[in-house]
Order: C-alpha cells, then structure tokens, then sequence
C-alpha cells in the first residue's frame, strides 16, 4: 500500500460533513431499535457517502450473554458477498487480457462437466457468475457443507445434478458455479482464488483484517460469534467453508468492507492508486440473468444483484452463513454504500439497509420496523409449519417393517459419496463418511421412517426423517431424505444399497 494511499483510508475514516453527523443520530436510533426487536446479540454497520464515512459503529455484543461489544472492526462471515470479490478477480483477468469472459469454462478446466454435454461445452466462464447455468436455486450445497472434499473434488460432482430449466433461459442461484470460478482463477493464474483476492484486493485496499478462511479466527480478537437466531440465539462454532471458500469464504470487518465499497463505487480507482482497470465495476454491474418476482426491474450481473428503484440503481447483494446475514447495498448514482454485518439469522440487515436508502432518498419509512418485523414472523411461521405438517402426518403405534439389522449398511450416491448406517449401543447411527459433523442417530418415527437426531446442531435445519426405501421383496435399497429448509438439501441425496 502506498503512502498516499494510507493517509487517503486515514483522511477517508474520519471524514465528515455535518449533514452526515445529523444523519448518524437517525441510523444510530434505528439500530438500537432494531437490535432490541429482533433481538440479535450483535452487528455492525458501515456507510459512505460521496466518499466520507458516515458511520462505522458496532452494536450489541460479539457474543451472546458477553459483555464484548461489537464494533466497526469486530470481524463476521460475509459469506456470499465473498461473489462480488471473485468475480472483480474474473473480470480484472479478462481486462487485463489474461482469460476471455466468454470462452468455454473447459478452456481452463478441461473436465467440467454439467448435466448435458452440449451445455458442457459450451458454457462460458462469463455464465458462471450469473446463475443462469440450468441448475436449480441452492442445487448441491449438500456436496460441500460440513464436507472434507476439497473444491476441485465438489466440481467434479456437479456433473451428477439434474436440469432445472433451460440453459440461460432462467435464473438459478448457483454456489457451485462459484466454487468453479474459484477454480478458473487457480487455472488461469496458478494461485489459489483466495491468494489472487488477497493480493489484488485486499492487500491494496488496505483490508487488514479481512480473512479468506475461518481458520485464523481462533488466533485473532475482536471476533463475533455464530448464533442460531431461532434457538434463542445459541452460540455455535464457525462452520469451515474452505472447499466452496470462493462462493462464501470471506471474513471481514464494516471498517474494512467500507474500504471494498468506496474502491467499487469510485470504479477502482483509490486517491492516486487505481486498484483495478476501469470498466470493472460496469462489467459487473451489467444485467445478466433477469429475476421473475419483482415490481421492479431486478436482475444478476456477475457476482452483485442489480435493482432500479424509483430511477436509481442499486447494486446489492446478501450473505447467508451458519449462524451470520450480512447485507451490502450501494447505490451508485448517488455515491452511497452500505454494509451490515450481524451474528445472528435474522432480517435485521436487510430491513436496516433498507431503511438508511430510504432514508437517504426521502423516501417514507414510517412504520419501517413494524413492517419489517411482519415480513420476519411470516417466515418464521413457514417455517414452523413445516414441521408442524410433518408431526401432524406421523402415524403413531407403527413398528418398522424390517428388522434393524436389515437397514444397517453402507448406501451410494453418485453425486454425494457414501453413507452408512450403523448399529452401535443398540441404536441406528448415520454416518455421513464425508460429512462426519453431519452424523447422527436415528430414532423411530414410523413404519420405515426415521427421525434424524443429529449428534449436532446445525445452523440451516432442526427436524429430519430419512426413509428406508424397500423393493416388492421386502429388501431394503436406498434412503429417502426429508429434511426441511431453505438451503442443504438432502432430498438430491438418493443413495442406493451398496451390494444389491
């Protein structure tokens, strides 16, 4: 980083206006208002404006029932907004001349495979940054999560899923074609993606703190702790996400993520410094992949959502991680950015970010928090009524059709790997051989339905049955999973008995 370049993040950090000190007071009570209703244990907000940071405060604790507060550098898993810094790496290659955006993705990887041949062939790396590959929203997280393949191994796998709508004739969020891309920059560039981010971005930018991996946490201070919301925020350990590390590995402070927004929102160029080629921001920032559903004009570029609001462009994206939500949000024309990073699984960065836009464009926000709290307990009650369906369609009094015995074994599939299925101390076990922080015992729920009882708990889902699939002869073939939620699903897993 160059001398000018520091006092420029110096004069940058304690740069304000007394238009912006005003505003301040109204975010800071929106915080704390927002942080007593959803009744996170903390988070910590960022914004810029015009090139002045207007606020980098923390709130609440790191964690829950600790008196460690939270503040603008207090570190948390930004998760998939770890995408905006992969594909800025892609696209700084192909202006720098060094990979094509639109050249086959098996240019750079020779065995990539997708569902079909022809698509194999000829999906570009450009399509694999705006989840227009064919493959379903969340398809084939259960490959990676809380696994031991490495992310070469998880791309091998994709191959394995099935369609989910014409090739680029629909959106699909798509963490795999990520993970990919990760691989691309390994091809192209001989460094890992994270070795590539650290010393093109983060480094330049002065983004001191900001890990590619949970692993240093546990040498470092001034860290939050992953909480599951719904289980009244019961503090977990950091999950590793190494293997799909370039779809959401990045861990990262406000004070720094500030420094990722004014060096976007000024199109890479930073005091005398340019951190990336002009025309960077603009190539990420172009419509891709349209986005059914809104009322306005939504649509994916290459790692950031793009929205326009009442005649302004917003460039956004979430972060989901085990027990963390984190939301950026900028609206170029208007030289605003805005981050918030919170421990907890909760609305509460969505609904905040969504109030300091609307509060920046004169936009009502009366009722903002009331409205956002309504939006929260709908889903919470979704949420709810899926298991409550399922404790309502259990049949009570039922034995298992087969003798334990006959369930234990060891069960295939193509796209996950193996799982077995154990006695030990007279109980059912489920071993998940790639997977093992997945493991867990099974107990009866009916006929030849299972009830999960993982040995841990998990951030993404509670309540799970896995079915013991059995043939006109009564033999036992291949488990059927059903276990409710938004993210991990287990349902792609259709593992066969080995040896039948």
């Amino acid at each position: 980083m160059t001398a000018r370049l520091f006092l420029f993040i110096i004069a940058l950090s304690v740069s304000f206006s007394s238009t912006y000190a005003q505003s301040v007071d109204v975010f800071r009570q929106a915080a704390q208002e927002a942080l007593a209703a959803y009744q996170v244990p903390g988070f910590s907000v960022g914004i810029i404006k015009d090139g002045k940071i207007v606020m980098a405060e923390g709130f609440g604790t790191r964690t829950q029932g600790e008196r460690q507060p939270a503040d603008a550098n207090t570190l948390y898993a930004i998760a998939s907004n770890t995408k905006a810094f992969v594909s800025s790496s892609i696209v700084k290659l192909h202006l720098e001349g060094k990979l094509d955006l639109d050249a086959p993705v098996q240019q750079y990887l020779p065995d990539f495979q997708l569902y079909d041949p022809y698509v194999s062939a000829h999906i570009r790396v450009r399509d694999l940054l705006c989840h227009r590959a064919g493959l379903g929203t969340f398809s084939g997280d259960v490959v990676w999560y809380k696994s031991a393949l490495p992310a070469d191994a998880v791309v091998r796998q994709i191959r394995h899923l099935p369609q989910a709508y014409e090739f680029r004739a629909g959106y699909g969020y798509s963490n795999l074609m990520f993970i990919t891309a990760g691989e691309v920059i390994k091809a192209v560039t001989g460094q890992s993606w994270d070795a590539y981010v650290r010393e093109q971005f983060l480094l330049p930018l002065g983004m001191q703190r900001t890990q590619t991996s949970v692993t240093p946490l546990a040498k470092m201070d001034n860290v939050a702790t992953p909480h599951i919301s719904r289980h009244n925020n019961q503090p977990i350990p950091y999950a590793n996400w190494d293997n799909m590390g370039a779809a959401g590995g990045i861990v990262s402070s406000a004070q720094d993520m500030l420094l990722w927004m004014q060096a976007q929102l000024q199109q890479g160029q930073v005091g005398d410094t340019r951190i990336f080629p002009e025309g960077l921001t603009e190539t990420c920032w172009r419509p891709h992949t349209p986005i059914g559903g809104s009322k306005t004009f939504s649509s994916a570029g290459l790692g950031w959502f793009l929205q326009s609001t009442d005649g302004q462009r917003v460039v956004s994206h979430g972060g989901g991680y085990d027990g963390m939500y984190s939301q950026v949000k900028m609206l170029p024309d208007q030289q605003l950015g805005i981050v918030i990073l919170t421990n907890g699984m909760t609305g509460l960065a969505g609904a905040l970010s969504t109030f300091i836009t609307d509060t920046y464009m004169g936009r009502d926000t009366k009722d903002w928090l009331t409205k956002a709290l309504e939006r929260e307990a709908k889903g919470t009650q979704a949420w709810n009524d899926r298991q409550a369906e399922r404790e309502k369609a259990r049949i009570l009094g039922t034995k298992p059709t087969a003798a334990q015995t006959d369930y234990t074994g060891k069960y295939h599939d193509p796209l996950y790997g193996t799982i077995e299925v154990k006695m030990m101390d007279g109980q059912l076990h489920l071993l998940f051989e790639t997977a093992p922080a997945l493991n867990a015992t099974l107990t009866h729920w009916h006929y030849d339905t299972w009830r999960i009882v993982w040995n841990e708990p998990h951030a993404w889902f509670d309540f799970g049955t896995v079915q013991f699939v059995l043939d006109n002869n009564r033999r036992v073939m291949e488990l059927a999973f059903d276990v409710p939620n938004d993210d991990i699903f287990f349902e792609e897993i259709h593992a066969k008995r080995v040896g039948y």
